[in-house]
């Protein structure tokens, strides 16, 4: 009886026994869940062979498989490579226009003869030049050195405040999310207060008062003003990641082991939510460029000598019907850096977005 009883035991426990030289690639392969902290997650896998034919799942990280997944997109790609040009003509172009031709983007001819607009690839006698590929404005600028001087300061505008938005609103909806309570909820509603006020007014307002008179001064109080005031969407966004998060078993580990409260908020729950966030701020930058084209076209953006795309087009509309030139230029160029922006986005969204992964 006693050896019966034994052996009905040990059939009984053997299939919930972990056989030996079982690893976590093996019940991956198996279809078996493994339950872990996002900082350990890994993406999809990459399938090798070994030394005895047999075929072995290795882990890649979920920032190289949406990379991957990234490259997949051909229109997040489009956008990619078309930021990039657009970012390294607008650094490098300028030097090398004034090197090989002596035009700045602020350089007036002395002659009064040059101070007209020009057609493009049109030299002052009507023949064919090189020197003006955009041709010229009314005061006889270079406008091809004004747009890329002018993309300089949109993307400086769009990346700048995304960058202040983005501490901002991190910081403010990561702490509301992890406190919760009655912190959470007097946060949010001071969220929902500014929510409810005109965006474009509390702008304006801000340039109107605190207007500086030199054009850097204008520059970096338009950093602050479009930045101050577009992290409410952010803040909401971290918040709800930090929500889901904040119950996961490595945060109950750290706050078990006496990790302070700012340490787990910033070194714990903020790196896990750099997915949402990196999509987000990628989307902000067009828009912020938009409003400061909004801002520039109403006078109250960048101010000269100083230029931005929205200024050159609000430039060029003065003069649209005799020279279409100085609005289709700097408006296209702006036109396809904010698309490009907006399909980079987009793949981003899809690369970084589990639920996208193929099965």
């Amino acid at each position: 009886m006693e050896e019966r009883k034994e052996e009905r035991v040990t059939t009984e426990t053997e299939p919930a026994l972990t056989p030996r030289g079982t690893t976590p690639e093996s019940l991956a392969r198996a279809g078996d869940q493994i339950h872990m902290s996002p900082e350990l997650a890994v993406g999809e896998g990459d399938i090798r062979s070994t030394e005895e034919g047999e075929e072995v799942v290795v882990g890649v990280s979920l920032w190289r498989d949406a990379w991957r997944r990234l490259l997949r997109n051909k229109l997040a790609v489009f956008g990619m490579v078309v930021v990039a040009l657009v970012a390294l003509a607008s650094i490098i172009g300028p030097p090398i226009i004034r090197w090989t031709t002596g035009y700045t983007y602020d350089y007036i001819p002395r002659d009064q003869e040059l101070i007209r607009a020009f057609p493009p690839f049109t030299a002052p006698d009507g023949s064919f030049s090189w020197k003006h590929p955009m041709g010229t404005d009314n005061a006889g600028r270079d406008i091809l050195a004004r747009v890329l001087v002018g993309g300089r300061i949109s993307l400086m505008v769009g990346i700048i405040s995304t960058l202040v938005s983005l501490v901002i609103g991190v910081a403010y909806g990561a702490t509301a999310g992890y406190l919760g309570g009655r912190v959470d909820n007097i946060m949010m509603r001071i969220v929902d207060v500014l929510y409810a006020l005109p965006y474009m007014l509390i702008v304006i307002v801000l340039l109107a008062v605190f207007g500086q008179r030199s054009p850097m001064g204008q520059l970096v109080l338009l950093f602050v003003a479009l930045g101050a005031v577009s992290w409410l969407t952010m803040a909401r966004i971290v918040r709800g990641q930090v929500i889901s998060l904040k119950n996961q078993e490595f945060v109950l580990a750290a706050r078990a082991t006496g990790v302070s409260t700012p340490k787990i908020i910033f070194r714990h729950l903020v790196p896990n939510v750099l997915g949402p966030v990196v999509v987000y701020a990628t989307l902000t930058i067009p828009s912020v460029m938009l409003q400061e084209a909004f801002l520039s076209f109403l006078g109250l953006g960048v101010q000269a000598p100083l230029s931005s795309w929205g200024s050159l087009v609000a430039d060029g509309v003065q003069n649209l019907a005799i020279f279409p030139w100085q609005m289709i230029f700097p408006g296209v160029t702006m036109a396809l850096t904010l698309f490009s922006l907006n399909f980079l986005g987009d793949g981003l969204r899809d690369a970084l977005d589990p639920q996208m992964r193929k099965v």
